[in-house]
């Protein structure tokens, strides 16, 4: 089943002389419980990709449909509330609130549109994330791969259709690295989850069973590891 599908995918900024062309015709369709890796340096626009993905920029050109809803047709409140519930995102510097313990960081999509969790889902998250008994502890007394492992959390407890990962491990050491890595993994399987993982690493790439590369807004090489 198609969760994702883009078609001619363009994005230019900028007008005359100055204009650049982050995204140059994308043609891309991912499977619902593939975990596909986006591999590009930076420049080659697969960070453009993601925020287009994410409904955070609006392409300049072509469709991407995920879910079945075609993106361009939401408005700015639309896409909002598509990307809350419908697009998990997990962004290098984890982006939690420091005044929020775990658990409430990890509620809070679902807070903020006054639904009651799913204590089954949340449990089976938590747990299998390895952070249940780190529900209490603030951010400030969290490590950096267990903040990590609360932004997945948090993305996940919408059951989004994707999950998008923004270089998750740029900032962390190579155990909490791999740790993060093992965790899509297992985000992936366990939960039967959709990811696009964002990176420049071509030894974090290569644990994905899909390894999709970009260059200067053109994908060069579209590789099944498995």
């Amino acid at each position: 089943m198609e969760i994702l599908k883009c078609e001619g995918l363009r994005k230019v900024y900028g007008s005359g002389r100055g204009q650049v062309t982050a995204l140059d015709g994308i043609d891309l369709s991912v499977s619902k419980g593939e975990f596909v890796a986006i591999l590009g340096a930076s420049g080659s626009g697969k960070s453009t990709l993601l925020h287009i993905l994410g409904t955070v920029e609006r392409p300049t050109g072509g469709r991407v449909i995920v879910s079945g809803t075609d993106l361009s047709k939401l408005d700015q409140t639309q896409a909002a509330l598509f990307r809350r519930r419908k697009v998990g995102l997990v962004y290098q510097f984890y982006n939690l609130i420091p005044t929020l313990t775990a658990e409430k960081n990890i509620l809070l999509p679902l807070t903020l549109d006054k639904k009651k969790p799913d204590r089954e889902l949340f449990d089976r998250i938590t747990g299998a994330l390895g952070i249940a008994d780190k529900l209490d502890a603030l951010p400030d007394q969290l490590s950096g791969g267990e903040q990590q492992r609360v932004a997945v959390a948090r993305a996940l407890i919408y059951r989004p259709a994707l999950l998008l990962a923004d270089e998750p491990t740029g900032n962390l050491d190579q155990k909490n690295s791999k740790e993060v890595v093992d965790m899509l993994k297992l985000s992936n399987r366990g939960l039967e989850q959709t990811i696009l993982l964002i990176t420049h690493d071509e030894k974090v790439a290569m644990e994905a069973e899909r390894v999709i590369t970009i260059e200067d807004g053109r994908i060069i090489g579209d590789e099944r590891r498995r």
